[in-house]
């Protein structure tokens, strides 16, 4: 059986608005035990991602008040995403590619609309590498959890 991204991606995606202080984030993901969020603008449409990643890199480390900054700051942007389709070593080596933890998916047979489906982390890698029996998907792989974990 091929897996695909569809198969290892978290399917619950918690959302916060791009005007929303970085305080209001840090709840959020607390309360949604997530690690990051995607940002949405007026019009629920997703414009960025922050993770706990970025409010310690660009906010805390800059002893930077966290009610007086936004989202739309500190975002990750533009957001770097892949169809439900392709395979778990694609999006390994686009995480590598691209230097990002999070990839947002996207339904294949929906691409114009924006709306991701789902998000894939190095975590959930770790899910797939049980099932996995193509050497080059394994090494893809163990790639992104060497580099990531």
């Amino acid at each position: 059986m091929t897996m695909s991204v569809a198969d290892i991606m978290k399917k619950k995606l918690e959302t916060i608005e791009e005007v929303a202080s970085i305080q209001q984030t840090a709840k959020k993901m607390k309360e949604k035990n997530v690690s990051s969020l995607v940002v949405v603008d007026a019009n629920d449409r997703p414009q960025g991602l922050v993770t706990e990643r970025d409010l310690a890199r660009k906010v805390c480390i800059n002893n930077v008040p966290a009610n007086a900054v936004t989202n739309k700051e500190i975002m990750s942007s533009p957001l770097i995403t892949i169809s439900t389709d392709s395979s778990p070593s694609v999006a390994a080596d686009m995480m590598l590619q691209h230097n990002v933890r999070h990839l947002l998916v996207v339904d294949k047979n929906n691409l114009t609309n924006t709306r991701p489906v789902g998000m894939v982390t190095p975590l959930d890698f770790t899910r797939y590498q049980e099932f996995t029996n193509d050497s080059a998907d394994k090494d893809a792989i163990e790639k992104i959890l060497e580099y990531y974990i």
